[in-house]
């Protein structure tokens, strides 16, 4: 290694070295975080997913609509019913079929609790599957 001196003279010698010390330093670290993340990247979790025998001959089934007008009467399949005549409406549709789904359109200016009481209704049935319809603007 040489190193600069002064002269009395105008004239500086520099070193022409390049210190490696820093750059292997970060080398280092980097190398360690990639060796620690590298598994953790890697790991998966062991599933078993269910398959479809044949996926072309499911067909969804059209799901039970339930409307409720801003008044807070019950329509169940175009059929106007009161709380405890779609009680005993659902708890039938139940009975027929446990993986019915209901489709819940309620008014946006309906009481919420008259909507509370059709999910209370639907639950006292047995129904698990239910959905609340909306539109698009």
């Amino acid at each position: 290694m040489s190193f600069g001196h002064f002269s009395d003279e105008d004239e500086i010698n520099e070193s022409a070295d390049i210190n490696v010390t820093p750059l292997v330093d970060v080398m280092l670290v980097l190398l360690i975080v990639f060796m620690i993340t590298m598994p953790v990247l890697t790991h998966s979790i062991p599933l078993t997913l269910p398959t479809v025998a044949n996926p072309n001959q499911i067909e969804p089934k059209a799901p039970l609509r339930l409307a409720i007008n801003a008044q807070g009467e019950y329509v169940l399949a175009d059929k106007p019913e009161s709380l405890s005549e779609l009680q005993t409406s659902l708890k039938a549709q139940a009975q027929q079929d446990p993986e019915t789904v209901l489709a819940i359109a309620a008014d946006k200016n309906v009481a919420y609790d008259h909507v509370a009481q059709a999910l209370a209704a639907a639950r006292d049935a047995g129904l698990t599957k239910v959905g609340f319809v909306a539109e698009d603007k």
